[in-house]
Parts: C-alpha cells; sequence; structure tokens
C-alpha cells in the first residue's frame, strides 16, 4: 500500500504521516519542506508528480486554514483550498488513483440553529467565515470528481482538534504556551479571547486514526463527521489547562484574541464515521491537555535556554 499526503508537513500531516508509517503503508508526502515541493495550486505539477509516485490513496490535507487569518487571506484561500483541490482530485482521475479522502472542516456548518445540535452530516452548511467557505466549495469540487469521473472520493468534516505540535496561533496551544511562559517569567495572569463559544474537540491522534480508517472503509461519494460528540465551552477549556499551571494564574480576556465573528456553538454526531469504520476515541481531553501542556513547556524552556 502506498499513500500520498498532501500538507504532510503540517501539523495533522506530520501526524497522519506517522499513523500511516506505523500500518506499513509507504508515505510519500507533498509539502513546501520537502526535498522536491509541490505547489498544489499547479495543475500540471500535480500531474506529473502523482503520476510519478502511483499511489492507491491520495489524503488531501494541504489548506490555509486558519480561521481568524481567513478574514485576511483573499486570493490565497481560494487557490490553495480550492483550486488545489480540484488540482489534486484532476490529477488522481488522470492518474488512476483508486482513493482519495478530502479534508473538510466543521467550520462548513457555520451558524447551527440549537436544536440541530449534534449536528449530522445531513446539516445544512451556511458557513460564516472566509475559511468555511472555501472548504464548502472544496468539497463540492471533490464530490464532483466523484459523480462524473467516478473518482472514489471520501470526504470528511473534522470538527475541531489539537494535541503536541500545533502551533501556538490556535486556541489550545496558544493557551499552553501562555501558561509555559507565566511559569518561566513569573507571571500571575495568562490572556484568552472569547470565552463564550461551545467547540467539540477531538486529539489529533484520534484524528488521524479516522482518517485512515476512511481511507480503507470510507464510502466513496460520502461525508463524515470526524468529531468526539462532546462539546465544551471555551473559557472553561482556558481553566482546565490553567489549572495545570505551576503557579496559580488568572485568566483574562484580550479583546485582541477575539474574533469578528466566532460561531456561538458548534458539537458534532460522530454516529456515521463510528457506523462505517468502527473508529473510536481513545484519548480523553485530559489526556490531550497534558500533552499540548508538556510540549509547551519544553518549547518554553529551549527558547529561554542561553546561547
Amino acid at each position: 500500500m502506498k499513500a500520498v499526503v498532501t500538507g504532510g508537513g503540517g501539523f495533522v500531516g506530520r501526524h497522519l504521516v506517522r499513523h500511516l508509517a506505523g500500518l506499513d503503508v509507504e508515505v510519500v508526502s507533498f509539502d513546501v519542506g520537502d526535498s522536491q515541493p509541490v505547489d498544489i495550486t499547479d495543475h500540471d505539477t500535480v500531474v506529473r508528480r502523482i503520476g510519478d509516485e502511483s499511489p492507491d490513496v491520495v489524503y488531501h490535507l494541504a489548506a490555509r486554514s486558519h480561521v481568524g487569518a481567513s478574514w485576511s487571506d483573499g486570493d490565497a484561500l481560494v487557490q490553495v483550498n480550492v483550486d488545489g483541490t480540484r488540482a489534486i482530485v484532476d490529477a488522481c482521475v488522470a492518474t488512476g488513483v483508486a482513493r482519495v479522502v478530502v479534508i473538510g472542516s466543521s467550520e462548513q456548518y457555520g451558524t447551527v440553529d440549537p436544536d440541530a445540535i449534534p449536528v449530522d452530516e445531513q446539516t445544512e452548511c451556511r458557513p460564516v467565515s472566509p475559511y468555511g467557505k472555501s472548504k464548502v466549495a472544496a468539497e463540492a469540487v471533490a464530490l464532483d470528481a466523484h459523480r462524473v469521473h467516478g473518482l472514489a472520493v471520501v470526504c470528511t468534516r473534522a470538527f475541531n482538534h489539537t494535541g503536541p505540535g500545533q502551533s501556538p496561533a490556535f486556541l489550545v496551544p496558544g493557551l499552553a504556551a501562555r501558561v509555559a511562559a507565566a511559569e518561566h517569567e513569573g507571571n500571575d495572569e495568562i490572556t484568552l479571547g472569547n470565552g463564550d463559544p461551545v467547540r467539540d474537540f477531538t486529539d489529533v491522534r484520534d484524528v488521524v486514526r479516522a482518517y485512515a480508517l476512511l481511507g480503507d472503509r470510507g464510502v466513496a461519494g460520502e461525508v463524515y463527521n470526524v468529531c468526539s460528540g462532546h462539546g465544551a465551552r471555551v473559557g472553561e477549556l482556558g481553566e482546565h489547562v490553567g489549572s495545570r499551571a505551576r503557579r496559580p494564574l488568572r485568566i483574562v480576556t484580550a479583546t485582541d484574541l477575539v474574533r469578528a465573528v466566532d460561531v456561538p456553538v458548534i458539537v458534532g454526531d460522530p454516529g456515521k464515521l463510528v457506523a462505517a469504520t468502527g473508529w473510536r476515541p481513545e484519548h480523553s481531553l485530559d489526556d490531550t491537555l497534558d500533552a499540548v501542556l508538556a510540549a509547551a513547556r519544553v518549547r518554553a524552556g529551549k527558547e529561554r535556554r542561553p546561547g
């Protein structure tokens, strides 16, 4: 078995590459950090590289993925997330790839009526962020390749996920980084943005297991939520991370961390994924927070080491 992972050098991509390698899958990563970087918006290059590698399955993770930054990403957001997806699926059709897993996001759902929580895959997508809109368009491109060309595409809508190795630009590792910095510097407080939204968090190590299972067992032309099915208020997450600090800390609101538009509640129903693959999360939220904070402490120690 051979797999290509686009975005294999990113946070989730690295975990997926490691997981697939542990399953004895030969993995090729398409990423800007590779010796032969692949611009996924370059249609001809993508066709040539996928043809050269001749994989059994392609996992398409490469994307501009920061929701907050998407408001200022401009044309690059569509070029990478939509046009890049088109280049990948077109290349897979042209070169005869047997299976493609295209990674989407819960941001596609946008603002959901309270009585529709937890959301399943039949819930109407009403995205509010540019990122969410780009992912709706990318999914449509992928499913169109299935309908028109018979490409065995499986799409996911991944809810919030975190774990060791994620950038501090994201919520949980950002909190952990601020806790680790406060411990090193003797500060008494950490900052948090809007604490009211409710999010469904899953450990990245469980998320990549779901992707691999869908690559094997997912039904072509179908969409699957990847989520825990449990919601947590952002403020509560802040408290959970802060309570692990080695010194008493206060949490204060930072206006620069508050998004212009924030979906109030998004919690998913993983029932379709579970029925298709038997997947269940193996890591509790406590496990995940401990792992992220441990990584943040290591990073803080290295950054403050002289020389």
